[in-house]
């Protein structure tokens, strides 16, 4: 018997009665964290976390690269979230642990980030375009991971 295949999309995106689609998919603007202030997040480039459709992802605040495997869903049925495992480099020592972020009701992010065996840190992030919008700092501070 041939086997069947299955394909399933994550829950990624709700539509709320009325508004936009709301996606944790996209690059997202770190503005605050519990342990660094906005000058150190900033060290080496805008500090940021982006999810793609793939279920992978990345961060960078301070002069940590982190990539992220992802498993989405939903929190209280309605609002996306995701888990994550993360790898990285800490100024070139090798790091990792993992973390959650979950869509707040203002639009923001909100997470938290540990690294295994070390800190860490619950963090509050906005949209990229929304923070462009406003005229405040940007950059690009690319994550891409070699195998």
């Amino acid at each position: 018997m041939p086997e069947e295949e299955i394909h399933l999309e994550p829950r990624v995106e709700v539509r709320e009665p009325g508004r936009r689609t709301m996606s944790l998919i996209g690059r997202w603007r770190i503005v605050e964290m519990d342990l660094w202030d906005l000058e150190a997040i900033d060290l080496v480039g805008p500090g940021f976390i982006e999810f793609g459709k793939d279920d992978t992802g990345g961060f960078g605040f301070i002069a940590v690269q982190g990539w992220m495997d992802c498993r989405h869903s939903e929190r209280d049925g309605r609002r996306p979230c995701v888990e994550f495992t993360w790898d990285g480099d800490d100024e070139g020592d090798r790091v990792s642990g993992r973390g959650w972020a979950a869509l707040e009701e203002d639009g923001s992010l909100r997470g938290h980030i540990w690294f295994h065996l070390g800190d860490d840190s619950g963090f509050r992030a906005v949209r990229a375009e929304e923070e462009s919008s406003r005229g405040e700092r940007t950059g690009s501070r690319a994550v891409r991971r070699s195998r």
